[in-house]
């Protein structure tokens, strides 16, 4: 082999390795997203639970967001975290479409947020037996 043959498979080889390497750690759109959904949302501190409010995240194939997080007022008005959510929930919904992907069409209910211990969490969800009523007296 000539000095110029080797070269170009090393360079070759080099762009190779490159590409494998950014296609292994390149992480896709969403998680990204979520991972600055997270981030923004790391102050939950609250007085009372009228600065605790609940914000559906992500998006089922059928419509309707797939969970729900919680956020507090006290120190910001959320748009920032509300456009991060939105940007996800349009990331997901092209996701959905460019995979194909289906969904039980269940609906997610809103479980409102509240204030515990100083922090805002989203409200426990009750789950209801077939017909609607609990067995709670």
């Amino acid at each position: 082999m000539t000095i110029m043959k080797i070269t170009h498979t090393l360079r070759l080889a080099a762009a190779s390795l490159l590409i494998l390497t950014a296609c292994a750690t390149a992480q896709p759109p969403t998680e990204q997203l979520w991972k600055k959904i997270q981030a923004a949302n790391t102050d939950l501190a609250c007085d009372n639970s009228s600065q605790c409010h609940s914000l559906g995240v992500g998006s089922k194939a059928c419509g309707g967001p797939e969970n729900y997080i919680a956020w507090s007022s006290k120190n910001s008005d959320g748009a920032q975290l509300k456009a991060l959510v939105e940007e996800h929930a349009a990331a997901r919904r092209a996701d959905d479409k460019r995979l194909g992907m289906m969904s039980t069409c269940s609906v997610v209910s809103d479980p409102g947020a509240t204030c515990r211990a100083g922090s805002c969490v989203v409200n426990e969800r009750s789950l209801m037996p077939p017909g609607g009523r609990s067995n709670v007296q």
